[in-house]
């Protein structure tokens, strides 16, 4: 998990503006946002359990923070209203991955980008064929989580480009752990 926090330690400070956070899950990405850059988060995530413990968290930051538990591929606010989008290792539970940046891209406002940390496909054939061969059981017992969707190629058909685009292994199980982060403005 220590990879995980150095990627959003890397990409989380870029956020600014008014901020949607899709997939904010438990908060833990609270600790990286630099809030003189940042004037309000707005989390979406379907999880009731999760924004309980974000809201815990949101308490410590004095800070504007708020929720709205719904999916990522249907949010109902206002289009071209967020300076940033950040969305940290949610793509691979997202059940449509293309609707929810569809949704990001929507949202931002122009010259808006998407700030991303994302784990999936991994570029080796050989680590690829274990990714989509354990997929299908992964996601059953990991929250829905798919090892095998390739990020970039998602994020550029959700119609961003890439102005920061980084990929990587981290620590851990090559089928879990090849990372790409970075930013992508909305086109």
């Amino acid at each position: 998990m220590e990879g995980f926090q150095k990627k959003r330690a890397q990409v989380i400070p870029h956020a600014s503006g008014r901020v949607l956070e899709i997939g904010i899950g438990s908060g833990l990405n609270f600790d990286f946002y630099d809030f003189n850059k940042v004037t309000e988060v707005v989390g979406v995530d379907p999880a009731v359990s999760s924004i309980a413990i974000a809201k815990s968290r949101a308490s410590q930051y004095n800070s504007k923070i708020s929720f709205i538990e719904t999916t990522a591929e249907s949010i109902n606010l206002e289009s071209s209203t967020f300076d940033s989008v950040v969305i940290g290792y949610s793509l691979c539970t997202i059940p449509d991955p293309m609707k929810a940046l569809a949704e990001a891209h929507r949202l931002l406002k122009p010259g808006g980008s998407l700030f991303f940390m994302e784990h999936g496909l991994a570029p080796e054939p050989n680590v690829q064929k274990w990714q989509h061969r354990i997929s299908p059981i992964w996601k059953k017992i990991a929250g829905g989580c798919n090892l095998n969707r390739n990020i970039e190629e998602i994020i550029l058909a959700g119609g961003f480009k890439f102005r920061d685009l980084k990929k990587k292994y981290i620590k851990g199980p090559k089928i879990a752990s090849f990372i790409y982060y970075g930013e992508a403005p909305k086109v």
